[in-house]
C-alpha cells in the first residue's frame, strides 16, 4: 500500500534501529542496496535515499511517505504534509539549528551589521537566499559541499551551518550571529496520498508504532509488593507516568504496585523502595508505550 523512502548517511542507522524497536524491522541485502523490504502488509516498498531528495521525492508522488529534516523540507521548498516530529538523530534527542556565523574576532554581532556583497557559504543556498532577501540584504551566496566553517574568513565572510550544540562552530574559532531554522526529524507524507483514508489510516498507524518506541525508551516497568502498613510511604516515593497501579494481593496480603519510570532514576530508586518496605521488585524493559 504505502511507499516508503528512509533517509541514508548520518541518519540512516539511528531510523533502522527505530523501525526495529517499533517491529519494522528493515530488510535488505547488503548495507549499500538502495532497496529493502518491511514484512508489514502496510509497507509495499522501501528505499534509502539521500535525505535531502526525499522531501521533493515525496512531494511529486513519488513516495507516499518518508522521513527527512525539517532543514531540507524548507531548503527544497517541498510541498509535503508533516505527520509530526520523530525526535531522535544519530546521537541524541536535540533539534539542531541551522545558524549564521562569522569570525569569533569579527566586530559584526548581528545579521544587520552585514552589508550588500557580503559573501556566504553554505549547504542550504536557498535557504540562506531567502534568509538574506528578507532581510533586504544583497549576498553572494555559494553552495559549500562540506567543511563549510573551513572557508571563513579567507574564502567567504560568513557561513550558513547546521549545528546541534555549537560546539564544533566555536572550535573553529566562529561565533553565530543568528538563527534561521530550528530542524528536527520528521515524518512526511505526500498530501493526495493523505488524502486517501486508506493510505493515511496506514500512516496514522505506523505514527503510532514508532512514537511508541520513542516514548519508551529510557524508561522501564518497575513491579513490587508491598504490605497494607508500607503502602503509602512506598507510593510517596514512586515516580510514574499518571498514577501507579495498585491492586489488592489475594487473601488480603498486601498490595500489588507497577508503575513506569525514567531508567536514570532506577538505581536510586531501587533501593529506596526496599528500604520503604516494598518486596519482590521486578524491573523491566519496555518495547512501546502507546497513549
Amino acid at each position: 500500500m504505502l511507499h516508503l523512502v528512509l533517509p541514508k548517511g548520518s541518519l540512516e542507522r539511528a531510523t533502522l534501529e527505530l523501525f526495529e524497536a517499533a517491529d519494522l524491522a528493515v530488510s535488505r541485502s547488503s548495507t549499500v542496496d538502495y532497496r529493502a523490504t518491511i514484512d508489514d502488509p502496510r509497507i509495499a516498498e522501501v528505499r534509502i535515499l539521500r535525505p535531502q531528495e526525499i522531501p521533493r521525492y515525496v512531494a511529486d508522488g513519488l513516495f507516499d511517505i518518508g522521513i527527512t529534516g525539517r532543514d531540507w523540507i524548507e531548503e527544497t521548498d517541498s510541498k509535503v504534509e508533516t505527520l509530526g516530529p520523530l525526535h531522535y538523530s544519530k546521537a541524541t534527542a536535540r533539534p539542531v539549528t541551522i545558524v549564521l556565523a562569522v569570525p569569533a574576532d569579527s566586530p559584526v554581532s548581528s545579521v544587520d551589521d552585514l552589508t550588500n556583497g557580503v559573501r556566504v557559504a553554505s549547504e542550504y543556498p536557498e535557504l540562506t537566499r531567502r534568509y538574506f532577501a528578507a532581510r533586504g540584504i544583497e549576498a553572494e551566496i555559494s553552495l559549500s559541499y562540506g567543511a563549510t566553517e573551513a572557508k571563513v574568513p579567507d574564502i567567504v565572510d560568513a557561513i550558513v551551518d547546521l549545528t546541534e550544540t555549537g560546539r564544533a562552530l566555536r572550535a573553529a574559532g566562529l561565533k553565530v550571529i543568528g538563527e534561521i531554522l530550528t530542524s528536527h526529524t520528521e515524518l512526511i507524507a505526500n498530501p493526495s496520498a493523505l488524502a486517501e483514508p486508506a493510505k493515511a489510516h496506514a500512516m496514522a498507524q505506523l505514527k503510532t508504532l514508532l512514537d511508541g518506541a520513542l516514548e519508551a525508551r529510557g524508561k522501564v516497568l518497575v513491579k513490587l509488593n508491598v504490605g497494607v502498613d508500607d503502602l503509602d510511604a512506598v507510593i510517596d516515593i514512586l515516580p510514574s507516568m499518571k498514577a501507579p497501579t495498585v491492586s489488592a494481593l489475594h487473601r488480603g496480603g498486601g498490595f500489588a504496585v507497577e508503575t513506569v519510570v525514567p531508567k536514570a532514576q532506577i538505581n536510586v530508586l531501587i533501593p529506596a523502595l526496599r528500604d520503604a518496605g516494598a518486596t519482590d521488585i521486578l524491573e523491566l524493559a519496555l518495547a512501546k508505550i502507546v497513549h
